[in-house]
């Protein structure tokens, strides 16, 4: 499996697909543990699916933007080791299914020719930077907020101090006040702000969805953009120390916020900026690559159906600030598009565009830098494709999950009830194709990846039991979430839960209640205004389950009978518990220390070996059942059971050992003795837990 070794440029890319080889063959073999293996896997984007012995692989695209030839791997990959299927996500992502897991090495591979990565796509990482898919051209924008995004992206991606938190960490940038990128609901948000003619961003902190929304703090109305970076490599310092690890469903950034709130979090911020490498890190913008847009003429074109021509050019242009030229949305239903299309659209774009598209929150394509002229032509290509539908980022734009399809998660159908919710719009309610104002959105569980909770109505798949202990498909219907700009937004509140088979009816009832009562008013104010009690008042009677008929029983999208299946979640990894195996990965982070100090970069050095002593210090911890849940709390705990007895010699104590990271500067010098330091630490623990072995 390594003959692929010589055909990666990058020795770092190269090293990282070769262990993930390894690692899998070790697996195979039974020499590594499959919950270890399962963590190992999730950080270089292999995820476990629904379906037995197959993987789902998430392709990391940084604020989505994908340039032609990078979409032409992507299709080739699809096709030589998927089905031809590419899903887009929520996250600007593209993810392929159904993969062979012995055949993902060469699959990374293949995509690393054009640059493209999984590394950390998924499992308790630093997860894709997302932004605006308008970032560069919008014309409220202050500035282009792409050179930041992929600077902080390039920073953090492989960064030792993101690689192994107690869960995921999701950050965002948005264009402009309008916060396109949806600040309020990640763990950091950036939006661009220009203040006495500097560049920066107001900072959104501690956001999440899920089964308990937090709305994110202020962290600063301005920060200069030289700052971002170290910025957020001292919060993910702080998130990793004092985050939660045992409970998953406790380990997210909010939760934390909410433990010591935010002045909590700045007093802890503080105590890391001398583990910050860096004060001050410069985006060096003229080093962003240009726009480089095709100067190709077009043959004309003859406009067959004028009436949709102009409706979907009402929903589908969005003007640019670059003059004489405009972006086109492509609506793409439930974000799954197939790899013959996908090369087509790549070709089109870089014979007439920008060569670029890019990925969209909302699950969508845009393409940016089609000149004004060429707007037919590009109506006509499109439709060859099937490209041209009318509605982009409009009511009848919902956005899904992938739900039961393949998700080991998944409740109940989203993408069935997706598609049944857009059929009713079009033809029931065909002035919602243009309407802005009403945002659906679905997931097929409680976590969240369709972003059912920030939408003006949401449906998140559930079940319910009958009295007779019979169990059906359910949705709880959610309404009022919406975003005000500017780092404000609302979460929806739920307010009935109804047989999936009536998510239709449901619809019909919001949607002619807001015709009827809405009075000009947005969506969300019109909800805001009537109140929860008023919708629950008018939907009640679809909650009814007496007397469901065996058509309720089978799930959208299906034709068998429903059954609650759920599997094991894999969307942050999970906790490892085998000593043996923790005292293993403390000597591959001294591994990794001892590499990175030659490379002289301090700065990792120092954080590998400070990974090794925590990890040494839990398998201790673990072998006597003592909660590790924080690193926090592994440090303090391993003072009072193991130092203070007696029973393992530290001059200072572990806390002042291992904590010197803190409290001296990166250099090469502290670099080298704290790796000393590591070294003797893992040494003492191991004789301990040789002696105790020796004594069972």
């Amino acid at each position: 499996m390594q003959s692929f070794r010589t055909e990666i440029e990058n020795p770092v890319v190269e090293k990282d697909i070769l262990e993930l080889e390894a690692k899998i063959r070790q697996f195979k073999e039974g020499k590594i543990d499959e919950e270890k293996f399962r963590s190992l896997r999730l950080a270089r984007g292999v995820y476990g699916q629904r379906q037995q012995g197959v993987q789902m692989i998430r392709i990391k695209l940084p604020y989505g933007k994908v340039t032609s030839k990078q979409l032409k791997r992507i299709c080739d990959v699809s096709d030589e080791y998927s089905t031809g299927r590419l899903h887009i996500t929520t996250r600007q992502d593209i993810q392929i299914h159904y993969v062979d897991l012995n055949r993902t090495p060469q699959l990374w591979a293949e995509l690393e020719k054009d640059e493209v990565t999984l590394r950390e796509a998924c499992g308790n990482t630093v997860r894709n930077v997302t932004a605006s898919e308008t970032a560069g051209i919008d014309v409220d924008e202050p500035f282009d907020v792409s050179p930041y995004a992929e600077a902080l992206f390039k920073y953090f991606l492989r960064n030792p101090i993101s690689q192994e938190m107690g869960r995921k960490f999701k950050v965002s940038f948005s264009a402009s006040d309008a916060d396109t990128g949806l600040s309020y609901m990640h763990d950091l948000g950036f939006i661009a702000k220009i203040k006495d003619d500097v560049r920066g961003f107001k900072v959104m902190l501690g956001g999440g969805l899920g089964s308990q929304p937090r709305h994110a703090d202020v962290l600063f109305e301005f920060l200069a953009a030289d700052k971002i970076i170290p910025l957020m490599d001292g919060v993910v310092r702080v998130f990793d120390r004092y985050g939660e690890r045992k409970s998953r469903a406790k380990a997210r950034m909010k939760f934390l916020l909410k433990d010591i709130g935010l002045d909590g979090f700045k007093k802890l911020l503080e105590t890391e900026q001398k583990a910050v490498p860096h004060t001050s890190i410069p985006i060096d913008v003229a080093a962003y690559p240009k726009v480089t847009i095709a100067t190709e003429v077009a043959p004309e074109v003859e406009i067959a159906n004028e009436a949709a021509f102009e409706q979907w050019k009402a929903t589908n242009i969005i003007p640019q600030k670059q003059q004489g030229y405009v972006a086109i949305g492509i609506k793409v239903l439930l974000g799954d598009f197939y790899t013959d299309k996908a090369r087509l659209l790549a070709d089109l774009v870089q014979q007439y565009a920008a060569g670029e598209i890019r990925l969209s929150l909302r699950q969508n394509i845009l393409i940016p830098y089609v000149r004004e002229e060429l707007v037919p032509f590009f109506y006509t290509e499109l439709s060859k494709l099937g490209f041209v539908e009318a509605g982009y980022n409009k009511a009848l734009d919902i956005t899904a999950c992938p739900g039961t399809d393949t998700c080991n998660l998944g409740i109940a159908s989203s993408t069935g009830i997706a598609e049944e919710l857009e059929r009713l719009i079009k033809a029931e309610y065909p002035k919602y194709i243009s309407n802005p104002d009403v945002v659906i959105k679905i997931s097929g569980c409680m976590n969240a990846c369709g972003q059912h909770n920030m939408a003006n109505i949401g449906f998140q798949g559930m079940s319910i039991r009958t009295k007779d202990k019979l169990v059906a498909p359910a949705l709880q219907v959610l309404l009022g979430g919406g975003n005000d700009g500017n780092g404000n937004g609302r979460f929806a509140d739920k307010v009935v839960k109804v047989p999936s088979k009536r998510g239709p009816q449901a619809l019909r009832l919001i949607l002619d209640d807001f015709d009827a009562n809405g009075n000009g008013q947005s969506f969300a104010d019109y909800y805001a205004q009537k109140g929860e009690h008023y919708f629950y008042d008018f939907l009640k009677p679809l909650t009814d389950i007496d007397n469901l008929s065996q058509e309720d029983f089978i799930d959208w999208g299906t034709e068998a009978r429903y059954e609650k299946a759920i599997g094991i979640g894999e969307c942050a990894g999970v906790v490892i518990d085998l000593i043996a195996t923790l005292l293993y990965e403390s000597e591959e982070k001294l591994q990794n220390a001892e590499e990175t100090l030659a490379e002289s970069k301090w700065a990792a050095s120092i954080y590998y070996s400070y990974a090794s002593m925590v990890n040494s210090a839990k398998a201790l911890l673990t072998a006597e059942k003592t909660k590790t849940n924080t690193h926090a709390s592994i440090i303090k705990d391993f003072d009072e059971k193991f130092v203070a007895t007696g029973r393992i010699t530290l001059e200072n104590g572990f806390e002042e050992l291992v904590l010197q990271l803190n409290k001296n500067e990166p250099t090469a010098d502290f670099a080298k003795a704290y790796l000393a330091d590591a070294k003797a630490f893992l040494k003492a623990v191991e004789k301990f837990r040789n002696q105790e072995l020796a004594e069972v």
